[in-house]
């Protein structure tokens, strides 16, 4: 663990998918370095640490979603850090794609992420300060076949958190957005590798995103010193 004064010192971090995947990454992170955590997921939880507090919760429910931030009210007396992270992904054409699945892609990359930030955005006015990060993709500039509403939704989620920048300035806090390219996560995994591994060879740096890729912009963006640094979005990998 880091000194006491690291960015996440004495923070408490939100975590939407912390289950698995990048969202399990990063909470485990702010962990790592002396935050509090609560995640939200759909199942049980999958992390052990004393500092960690899971409430399971489906962020598609809005109803769901509030009930929730009263179990974030009973953890701590501040919220400091959001990172919206949780999201779904149905590849396919969008001549053959299920309504069912553009609904749920709609509901939980935009709408939860939506009723995320404007709960928590209540408990940070509170203190004046907070800081809310989106986790978008590399679908968004790379407008692959058959990611037609997935990418739509993450492009969303861009400009919903800019208009909320805005809306949130006067309260100190912050709103960004990470866009992040491959890395190995389960979502990954179901979506053709060869596709993927075309995609990667194409990109300006030619290899999969790594965990402190994704920590090292988050980091920049969770810091009291990006207080100057909002409605930007940051791609890895060299996608715009």
């Amino acid at each position: 663990m880091t000194a006491p004064n690291s960015v996440y010192g004495g923070k408490l971090a939100l975590v939407t998918g912390s289950r698995r995947g990048v969202g399990r990454l990063i909470a485990e992170h702010v962990l790592d370095h002396g935050g509090r955590v609560v995640g939200f997921g759909r199942g049980e939880s999958t992390i052990e640490h004393p500092e960690y507090h899971h409430v399971q919760v489906d962020i598609a429910d809005p109803a769901a979603v509030q009930r929730a931030f009263a179990e974030v009210k009973q953890v701590g007396d501040a919220l400091h850090i959001v990172v919206n992270n949780a999201a779904v992904l149905t590849s396919q054409y969008s001549m053959i794609m299920p309504p069912a699945a553009a609904a749920g892609m709609v509901n939980t990359n935009l709408l939860g992420a939506f009723m995320v930030s404007r709960e928590a955005a209540k408990l940070m006015r509170r203190s004046k300060w907070g800081r809310i990060i989106n986790i978008s993709s590399m679908a968004v500039g790379l407008e692959p076949i058959g990611d037609s509403l997935y990418a739509a939704t993450k492009a969303g989620l861009t400009t919903m958190g800019n208009v909320m920048a805005k809306e949130l300035a006067p309260l100190n806090i912050t709103v960004n957005t990470l866009a992040i390219s491959a890395i190995a996560t389960d979502m990954l995994a179901q979506l053709p590798q060869d596709k993927i591994g075309e995609v990667v060879a194409g990109l300006p740096l030619p290899r999969y995103a790594e965990p402190d890729d994704i920590f090292n912009v988050l980091d920049f963006f969770a810091s009291e010193r990006s207080s100057y640094i909002t409605a930007q979005t940051i791609y890895l990998g060299g996608v715009n």
